[in-house]
């Protein structure tokens, strides 16, 4: 079936393909490549700290039952199988916890996605240069961004999952530019991994499934690129197509011109932020208003009589749906459980999100104090602003105090200092990883534009825990 509708952007996806393909080391600007260094290493401690949970432990168990080349490890002492197969797990575990980065317009977790495939490949070549690496990774981050920012918040209020769908085009051009794929070839891979792409956002609400949209988006990647390596023929125009393409299908309201606008001169790379918080990134400004507030005020969970949060109508319907105990990954994405375990703890971190806490009944009795509103000041914003919140605190008192937070910690706008991501990385894998080992990670990604091979990485990230 074909349409007399015009594309929606000429040649987008051979551009698109094109500037992966070419793009060298020396192309990039110095503050993108620190940018880059530090979103490996929070992408590290991502997977380092996801690979123990048991949802990616049912992945691993699959893939060791199944085998497969000894090309590439499994994180954590999870031994080696195939590229293919590593990163399906190692992609899973980056995505396992609501730690990995994000790309705010996007709505993707890159780093997650990018670096498990960029260091399987590097793996199986015996070590690659740091340089090679963080030039897929940049690669990767700029189509999958582009991607996704022109898919707009469209694609996410239809219930399709960012990370599995306008995140497939991240592991594409990350493998494509790992296996030096040229324009046409990358042109393929694109148009292959597009047709892979899928997630529905219903598995928000205590499945695991979420967890492997990352991991089945980072191997359809690998196979898009190995494919086009070998010939194999994609939708040469996937992006743009007017039926059937992937922003015509996915999104009633595709913004085509945010494909290329600015490519190789302005750098989504650097709107990658970091999260503070173990939870959806949509919760975030919530989170820490009351945290501000109780702090400020010195008060205790015990003196609050409730909790108003105004937000986005996107952030309302994502995330303050009635809380259940469904499971880790739906409190998670919960705005009710996140606001209670700030009041009760003063973070919502790790220890918050185990298994063992999502009915404590302190927590099942605070969230009966929350209300949570669209707030028509924050959504006449508009969706820069969707991650805004205004929280109202009833003390039992009768005192009344209110913050507002437009730009969440770790955003482009306000973001977290190199310190705060190594901060956060030794607290996340404390339990993964040696000190030492913990320590030579922070030494090697913060030199990794220098280094002539990534193969010391590589072993300790595939050395058992304590090893």
């Amino acid at each position: 079936m074909s349409s007399a509708k015009p594309p929606l952007l000429e040649n987008a996806t051979r551009d698109l393909a094109a500037f992966a393909a070419r793009l060298c080391f020396e192309d990039i600007p110095r503050d993108a490549i620190e940018h880059m260094k530090y979103c490996v290493l929070d992408s590290i401690g991502c997977c380092l700290f996801g690979v123990t949970l048991p949802w990616t432990r049912h992945v691993q168990d699959m893939v060791q039952a199944e085998g497969g080349a000894q090309a590439a490890s499994i994180f954590g002492g999870g031994g080696k199988t195939s590229v293919s197969q590593a990163v399906l797990v190692n992609s899973t575990a980056g995505h396992a916890f609501e730690l990995d980065d994000i790309h705010k317009e996007s709505i993707i977790h890159p780093g997650s996605l990018a670096t498990p495939v960029a260091l399987a490949f590097a793996e199986e070549a015996g070590g690659t240069s740091g340089r090679e690496v963080l030039t897929a990774l940049i690669a990767g981050y700029e189509v999958g961004a582009r991607v996704g920012n022109a898919a707009t918040m469209s694609l996410f209020l239809r219930g399709f999952h960012p990370q599995g769908t306008s995140g497939a085009f991240v592991a594409a051009a990350t493998a494509g530019r790992m296996l030096n794929l040229g324009p046409l070839q990358m042109q393929h891979a694109l148009g292959i991994v597009g047709s892979q792409a899928g997630g529905l956002m219903a598995a928000q609400e205590g499945a695991m499934v979420k967890r492997f949209h990352s991991g089945r988006a980072a191997q359809s990647g690998v196979y898009s690129a190995l494919l086009a390596r070998r010939g194999f023929t994609g939708i040469t125009d996937v992006l743009e197509a007017p039926y059937g393409g992937f922003l015509s299908s996915l999104s009633d309201t595709p913004n085509a011109q945010r494909l290329t606008a600015g490519l190789g001169t302005i750098w989504e790379t650097l709107n990658v932020g970091y999260k503070p918080h173990a939870s959806v990134t949509s919760i975030h400004t919530a989170l820490d208003a009351l945290a501000d507030i109780m702090r400020e005020h010195r008060l205790d969970a015990d003196a609050i009589a409730g909790v108003d949060a105004g937000l986005s109508h996107m952030t309302y319907v994502h995330c303050a749906w009635e809380y259940a105990a469904q499971g880790v990954t739906a409190a998670q994405m919960n705005l009710y459980y996140g606001l209670a375990v700030i009041a009760l703890d003063g973070m919502a971190f790790v220890d918050q999100y185990r298994e063992e806490r999502l009915r404590d009944p302190r927590i099942l009795d605070f969230i009966k104090r929350i209300t949570a509103r669209v707030d028509p000041q924050i959504e006449a914003m508009g969706a820069a602003f969707r991650h805004a919140a205004r929280v109202r605190v009833t003390t039992k008192a009768g005192q009344t105090f209110t913050r507002e937070i437009l730009h969440r910690r770790g955003s482009p706008e306000n973001p977290l200092k190199p310190g705060d991501v190594e901060y956060k990385f030794r607290n996340v894998v404390r339990s993964c990883l040696s000190k030492p080992h913990m320590e030579r990670v922070m030494t090697l990604t913060r030199a990794l534009d220098t280094l002539d091979s990534t193969a010391e990485l590589s072993a300790i990230l595939a050395a058992a825990p304590g090893a």
